[in-house]
């Protein structure tokens, strides 16, 4: 049997157990066999492939295939009931280390904020009175993505290239734990969902849909399945898995698509301008809530930091969410939001692959700017050789 077809097989035998572990699959039906098998002779079957991997000539192939494939080693145990330390289930499905955020930096960030945001009473609060005057209704969402979309997708096209046939839908859901979803559907095509639990402010839209769109998750997976499935022959990128390395690559590419194709200067005139005006919204307004958003970006570690009290130290849940309203500047309702995140099976440890995986991409752009991130785009790169170049 090949050893893609192996792969995929153990795959989808893995998310039988483990709901939500294949994320996206467009190769052969057959191959995605879900008949029920016992954890020990899949954590048998992974070690033995894992094995076989080492055959694999082309060394790209072999590299992507051996990290893959080790974290669905690890992805056998946890099925089986094994008791794996939370920080080591970090390493061993994403190739990461968890990080930390330190408590006296975001406190002093704490303290820089309290001066960047005007007004007076509880700071979370004077941020939610700026963030509400910056919301896109629910109805006009669709509406305002359009030109976004269509910006970011020329702009995508002429840096990067897009293959012949790529296509998404989009849709708005509800009841989710996240805030938008990019879904591989295969044969180029994906579809993104935007979460409306909670309201989405102008300022996050442009980044929200290059993260999901271009030239983030459906450019990444379209590009790889036109080059490395249909032009390589290799059917192991037809499927997309939610707790594997390629995960900390892929949310490092998302998280910095929008700033791989428009500049700093470029996004704040376009959403105090352009954008403001299609949705109705006061510029000014907009451009307060951009400086309250970039001075935020100094607690980029603090979802991680709940999930390492959560799930590493076993702290009670009121504890985390006080965590969170406090350095994730979180309203009750947001910070609920992050704990329900963190507290999903699929997500507790993923949780890392946003800010480990951006400041892994962060630091390939900065050796090979525009090409790298082309590169990141066309070629299975891992987080070890992210971290290693």
């Amino acid at each position: 049997m090949d050893i893609a077809e192996r792969y995929i097989r153990l795959a989808h035998a893995i998310d039988v157990h483990s709901e939500g572990f294949v994320d996206g699959y467009g190769g052969p039906q057959e191959w995605a066999d879900r008949t029920r098998r016992e954890p020990a002779e899949l954590q048998a079957e992974a070690e033995t492939l894992l094995s076989d991997v080492q055959t694999v000539t082309e060394p790209a192939r072999r590299e992507f295939l051996r990290v893959q494939v080790s974290a669905m080693q690890t992805m056998t145990r946890l099925i089986g009931g094994g008791a794996i330390p939370y920080e080591q289930e970090v390493r061993g499905l994403y190739d990461i280390d968890p990080v930390r955020a330190d408590r006296s930096e975001l406190d002093a960030a704490l303290d820089v904020l309290e001066t960047a945001v005007p007004g007076s009473g509880p700071l979370a609060e004077r941020i939610e009175t700026l963030r509400r005057k910056v919301i896109v209704p629910k109805d006009d969402l669709l509406r305002v993505a359009g030109p976004i979309l269509a910006e970011l997708r020329q702009r995508t096209q002429n840096r990067f290239g897009l293959p012949e046939g790529e296509d998404f839908s989009i849709s708005l859901v509800s009841d989710k734990p996240w805030g938008g979803y990019n879904w591989p559907l295969g044969n180029l095509k994906s579809r993104i969902d935007i979460n409306t639990d909670l309201p989405v402010p102008l300022t996050g839209l442009p980044d929200l849909l290059a993260h999901e769109g271009y030239p983030g998750h459906h450019t990444e997976h379209s590009t790889k399945e036109a080059l490395l499935v249909r032009e390589n022959g290799w059917l192991e990128h037809s499927i997309q898995l939610m707790n594997a390395p390629e995960c900390a690559v892929s949310e490092g590419i998302a998280t910095n698509a929008l700033d791989a194709v428009m500049d700093e200067a470029e996004v704040r005139e376009w959403l105090g301008g352009e954008l403001a005006a299609l949705a109705g919204l006061d510029g000014e307004d907009v451009r307060a809530f951009l400086d309250v958003t970039q001075a935020q970006k100094g607690f980029k570690n603090v979802s991680g930091t709940a999930a390492l009290m959560l799930h590493g130290e076993g702290r009670a849940q009121s504890e985390v969410l006080d965590f969170l309203m406090r350095y994730a500047l979180a309203t009750p309702e947001r910070a609920r939001q992050t704990l329900r995140f963190i507290g999903q099976p699929q997500f507790r440890a993923y949780i890392f692959t946003y800010a480990v995986g951006s400041d892994l991409v962060q630091g390939w752009i900065r050796k090979h700017g525009q090409e790298g991130f082309g590169r990141l785009l066309r070629e299975p790169l891992t987080p070890g050789q992210l971290a290693a170049d």
